[in-house]
């Protein structure tokens, strides 16, 4: 897969989880709707971009692991405040499922290809 493929796909995947947190975490001053879902993006959406100019788009884990760390120091600096334990567990579960979950699966797909072609 091209750099630009698993670009996308990360973004895809936080925008995922930015809805999903939406839509769990919905309230008067966070509705549902497409600035709230946007206010919950943009971090991990930077942290994201972070991720794959630190490591040129390497390894998907520390890809992942920058966005969550940077993602989750954004809130904390907008909020003023650390953020509370099940929402720094939350996160990064939800984040690892969706940004290597994909990875995962390609890799399967791929050795399945492979095998089938020998």
């Amino acid at each position: 897969m091209n750099k630009t493929t698993a670009f996308v796909a990360d973004l895809i995947a936080i925008i995922v989880f930015a809805v999903l947190a939406r839509m769990a975490h919905q309230s008067a001053d966070m509705p549902f709707n497409f600035g709230g879902v946007l206010s919950t993006l943009w971090p991990f959406a930077l942290g994201l971009v972070i991720g794959w100019l630190v490591t040129r788009g390497g390894r998907g884990v520390w890809i992942w692991l920058i966005t969550v760390v940077v993602g989750l120091a954004i809130w904390g600096i907008r909020n003023a405040a650390i953020p509370h334990w099940s929402f720094i567990l939350v996160a990064t579960i939800m984040s690892a499922l969706l940004m290597l979950g994909w990875r995962g699966i390609y890799a399967l797909t791929q050795r399945k290809n492979t095998k089938a072609n020998a």
